[in-house]
């Protein structure tokens, strides 16, 4: 098993957390995003929307999409529910993942960190509020419980943890959500966790580099 990732994405840091909390061995195929890595015809034919994580299965197929893989590596595991109403959950939380934690949080921290938007910006107070909605949800419905499904640690966790313990370098401040903060502890008390996202390169900043973000 492959994993093609890029070292400072969250939702290629998602897959590396639950690889290693399930114990999987796989080798690891870094990709320069932003070196025109994903523009070529070959990994063009492994994934036409060239981007990163794609995840090769040992029988060589692809499988893209962060979520799509989080779904693929924990089924039949204790990270993914087997009652079809929580299953469900599961599946809406990995949604909500994509459609709002990563635009506000993961988009706003990715243009922030390279310069492509600045704090000001009309964009970036856009994301800013959009990120405090989404907090605001988050912290309502961890109020009343330990995790986000069946209360007990999952994929929905995994994914949503990926961008939101990275909230601050969005210049967002945690402080007003608590029971945001106290899960995230939670999650990082879970057996096999690691954290190992690194900086984006100089070659992520606008007009540095060659990728399908410019």
């Amino acid at each position: 098993m492959k994993l093609y990732d890029y070292f400072a994405s969250c939702n290629c840091y998602k897959v590396r957390l639950l690889l290693a909390q399930l114990g999987l061995r796989y080798e690891r195929v870094p990709v320069d995003i932003f070196n025109g890595d994903t523009l070529t015809d070959e990994f063009g034919r492994m994934n036409p929307a060239r981007t990163t994580p794609l995840l090769e299965t040992d029988d060589g197929r692809f499988l893209q999409e962060s979520n799509a893989i989080l779904l693929y590596l924990a089924h039949g595991t204790s990270l993914l529910p087997d009652d079809p109403f929580e299953l469900a959950q599961v599946l809406r939380w990995l949604i909500y993942e994509q459609t709002d934690v990563v635009p506000m949080i993961g988009g706003l921290r990715f243009r922030l960190l390279v310069g492509r938007l600045a704090p000001s910006d009309p964009d970036a107070i856009r994301r800013r509020e959009g990120a405090s909605e989404v907090l605001d949800l988050l912290d309502a419905h961890l109020a009343e419980r330990q995790f986000f499904v069946g209360d007990r640690y999952s994929i929905a966790d995994i994914a949503i943890y990926g961008y939101t313990h990275r909230a601050h370098e969005a210049g967002i401040d945690l402080e007003p959500y608590p029971s945001v903060r106290a899960w995230l502890s939670r999650v990082e008390e879970q057996p096999g966790y690691i954290e190992d996202v690194e900086p984006y390169g100089e070659n992520a900043a606008p007009g540095a580099g060659r990728s399908i973000y410019d």
